[in-house]
């Protein structure tokens, strides 16, 4: 038996990561989730992904310690690669998931429902909306406790979270918080009893909305902060008119010529 399933509700992919009985993330178990989510990238039919994880109390809990010990045992042992080989990819499955969260043309919404560290942090990092459990006992990047740092992304998008003080502060220490708390300082964007519930409501708004337009959308944001200002700007005015070239562009518009519907808006 696997440990990701993937249930279709309407236009949105529900991805579930469930390792019994801790809830880690394993070497397995990140090729299964990013072989998941690729198949949900590529299926025009779904709009939106929610991930969330399948143990009571547990989203995911961190990447295994275990398997990273006999990595790190291995890397020391290991001969130097010869100078023509191609070096893998840095994170394997695991990185090439994480970044995929990130850059996809879709939301992505973390329903996190419990325990979420270290490379489950990451996971939820990467995401562009995160819903907590209210109870959730413990979020974030405890890795320096472990001797090593948060190797998944944390390091980079924590800081664009949170700002680069309090990220410090989480990651040096290696501090964790509850879901109350996460959405008090702004790690998650909110906190309520039932997590995967808010996440398929705001996932079925989502889907109303135009496709290409939450594309370019989620595309500008993301690269704001990684380039000046002008160049971010151009390339808005370009997307812009890019966009209302597209057939869900010019269905949205003509539904919103009425007075009333713009002022809605």
């Amino acid at each position: 038996m696997g440990l990701v399933s993937v249930e279709r509700k309407a236009g949105t992919a529900v991805i579930t990561y469930a390792n019994p009985p801790l809830g880690t993330m394993t070497a397995q178990g990140s090729n299964e989730i990013l072989a998941a989510f690729e198949a949900c990238v590529a299926d025009d039919a779904v709009r939106v992904v929610v991930l969330t994880g399948g143990l009571p109390g547990i989203f995911i809990r961190h990447y295994d310690v275990g398997e990273l010990s006999v990595m790190s045992d291995a890397i020391q042992d290991a001969p130097p690669p010869a100078a023509e080989a191609t070096p893998p990819r840095p994170g394997g499955a695991f990185g090439a998931f994480v970044d995929l969260l990130a850059s996809a043309p879709k939301p992505m919404i973390a329903a996190i429902n419990g325990l979420c560290m270290g490379g489950g942090f990451e996971i939820a990092l990467a995401c562009d909306l995160r819903i907590a459990a209210l109870d959730a006992a413990a979020i974030g990047l405890p890795e320096t406790r472990a001797g090593i740092f948060p190797g998944g992304g944390g390091t980079q998008r924590l800081p664009r979270v949170i700002g680069e003080a309090k990220a410090l502060e989480m990651i040096l220490l290696g501090k964790v918080v509850t879901g109350e708390k996460a959405a008090e300082i702004g790690l998650v964007h909110e906190a309520v009893a039932d997590p995967l519930a808010r996440a398929l409501e705001i996932a079925a708004d989502l889907e109303t909305r135009g496709k290409d337009g939450l594309a370019y959308a989620k595309r500008l944001t993301r690269a704001a902060l990684d380039r000046p200002l002008a160049e971010g700007l151009a390339d808005e005015r370009r997307s812009f008119v890019e966009i209302l070239k597209t057939a869900s562009a010019r269905e949205g518009l003509r539904a919103a010529r009425p007075p009333a519907a713009i002022q809605d808006l």
